[in-house]
């Protein structure tokens, strides 16, 4: 049943294909037609031009007002309508293209003929022929089968302070069924009408503007009510749309702002729980958190160019070789996907952006990161708040012994003073004793990655006697993190550019995120990245500086950590202590 489905919609689509090129040949034989007939005649077949939107009309069209269309005489006298290509040869000449079928013109033995400006005779037009063409134009934009494109054309008439546009406009409307532009013809008819000599068809288009709430006509609307001679009841009618539509403005303003601060917000949250799971598990502050970030936005890109043209690259080295510069590339093809199946790159790029910078978070973390635990300087830098609760604990007293299946463990508290005996099975995790005394046990086994990296977070010491390997977990700990910082890029590659230093410019924030939120707190993650992102937005629109704004935060952040230096909810364990 697939395949005959698979089958009946590629036989639609080449039905479609086929209906759209005989419509462009319709267009370009009319076309031909029109270039080469009496000036008495052209008017009427530009009128049957003019509702077919073909974009092949239009472009002839507009290089015939400049002078680009040129005639050539074939053998018996008649002519052909021909237009040179860009390119030129050694000579100055160019291959010409027919306007009745889109084809290169060749002689008898099928050779293709190149030909100068000066070779040909233009297609003549005078002043009156070109204001019809230049209607026809905007009627064939108007009809164009892409909404956008209607928009845009829709917004340039609207613009053109021309009423004899609005009969186009009002005969546009009759046929438009995209809401948008229906929307955005009825804005530039009552735009338009501003300059009717009726004050009451001028107020009557003030009223629907502000009804419409049309940002676009603001301007407008302020030129008309500051104008000489305006007639008061019209002049108020403006000062009332004025302040509807500033309202309106100051709203939808609002909102921006907070969807703004919420989207920084979100991308600080993924790169901070990254962050935070790194610095929390290893007190690893990882200032290479930044560059998983773009090598997730380089990922994401890369997929991207491979849903469609391809991607390629070719790096040039500052050495040469027999006088021949040393260079590298490569280049793979694209699916050359459209519509949908291309938009759902981003599906793809995910994951694979996660993977990505996992396995850079993983080379870094063998490469780097694991020598700094056995070095004693940076250990001690590394983990200075943890040496502490861990010195306390072993000062106590700890003894292990292992009978069958089940561990005992005796200890007494630091904080309590009081001595219990806890038996735990290999998968029971639970406290190590009764009262506040802030220790955490977690028994190894086959425990979950999840419950092992809480385990070593709470207590490494702890868990390494309990058969936990720690390298392990800082492994994938140290990968999950990155992989984090590469869904943020893939995130951030959306909105922006793609760059080396783009994850520079988050990094700080996210920094800051994790120490306001409180060291190895997800809750305490999340709120700190909303407010901070929600608050940077905000105050960058009331200061009306970004550099600002982002001051005021810092110094903000820096003030509450003087009064609350754990951050919002900070947690009590012997290992953040």
């Amino acid at each position: 049943m697939r395949y005959i489905l698979a089958a009946c919609l590629l036989f639609g689509f080449g039905i479609a294909r086929a209906d759209e090129s005989a419509e462009e040949l319709a267009a370009r034989h009319k076309l031909a037609e029109l270039i080469i007939a009496k000036p008495e005649d052209q008017p009427k077949l530009l009128s049957e031009l003019a509702d077919t939107g073909s974009k092949t009309a239009h472009d002839v069209l507009s290089a015939w007002t400049r002078d680009g269309v040129y005639l050539y005489v074939a053998q018996g006298g008649s002519k052909v309508p021909v237009l040179l290509e860009d390119q030129q040869d050694g000579k100055g000449k160019a291959r010409a293209v027919r306007v009745d079928d889109g084809q290169f013109l060749k002689d008898d033995k099928g050779v293709e003929l190149r030909f100068s400006t000066s070779d040909l005779n233009t297609a003549d037009t005078d002043l009156a022929l070109r204001k019809v063409i230049q209607r026809t134009m905007d009627s064939l934009a108007l009809a164009d089968k892409d909404p956008e494109t209607r928009r845009s054309a829709v917004v340039k008439l609207g613009n053109s302070q021309k009423p004899q546009y609005i009969p186009l406009l009002q005969a546009r409307l009759e046929k438009e069924t995209n809401k948008g532009v229906r929307r955005a013809i009825e804005e530039a008819m009552c735009v338009l009408r501003l300059a009717d000599a009726d004050t009451g068809v001028e107020i009557k288009a003030i009223q629907r503007l502000a009804e419409l709430k049309a940002l676009g006509s603001l301007e407008s609307l302020q030129r008309f009510a500051a104008r000489d001679g305006c007639p008061p009841a019209a002049k108020a009618a403006a000062a009332k749309a004025i302040r509807s539509i500033e309202d309106h403005i100051w709203w939808v303003n609002f909102f921006g702002t907070i969807f703004h601060g919420i989207s920084l917000g979100s991308i600080l949250l993924v790169v901070a729980l990254g962050l935070a799971i790194t610095f929390g598990l290893m007190g690893i502050i990882n200032m290479a958190h930044g560059e998983m970030i773009a090598v997730g936005a380089y990922t994401c890109y890369v997929v991207q160019n491979l849903f469609g043209a391809g991607f390629g690259f070719t790096i040039v080295l500052p050495f040469s070789f027999g006088s021949k510069p040393i260079q590298f590339g490569m280049h793979l093809p694209g699916m050359n996907a459209t519509g949908w199946a291309y938009e759902s790159y981003f599906l793809v790029a995910l994951p694979l952006s996660f993977i990505m910078a996992s396995l850079a978070g993983l080379l870094v973390e063998r490469a780097v990161i694991r020598f700094l635990y056995r070095r004693p300087l940076e250990s001690l830098l590394a983990t200075l708040g943890r040496l502490a609760g861990d010195a306390a604990m072993f000062s106590h007293g700890f003894r292990r012994e292992q009978r069958a299946g089940e561990f005992a463990f005796l200890a007494v508290g630091p904080f309590c003073g009081g001595r219990r005996e806890l038996r735990l099975q290999p998968r029971v995790c639970g406290w190590l004793c009764d009262h506040d005394c802030g220790w955490h046990l977690a028994a190894a086994g086959e425990n979950a990655p999840g419950a092992l990296i809480r385990a070593v977070m709470q207590n490494r010491n702890m868990a390494a006697c309990l058969g936990v390997r720690t390298r392990r977990i800082n492994m994938l700990t140290f990968a999950f993190g990155s992989g984090l910082a590469g869904l943020a890029g893939a995130f951030l590659s959306q909105i922006g550019n793609v760059g080396p230093s783009l994850g520079q410019t988050y990094i700080v924030d996210s920094f800051m995120t994790v120490v306001v939120g409180g060291v190895g707190s997800i809750v305490g993650t999340v709120c700190a990245a909303m407010g901070i992102g929600t608050s940077d937005q905000v105050l960058q629109q009331l200061t009306g500086s970004p550099v600002t704004g982002k001051i005021v935060v810092l110094i903000t952040i820096i003030l509450f950590l003087q009064w609350k230096p754990g951050g919002l909810f900070s947690i009590r364990s012997r290992s953040l202590d």
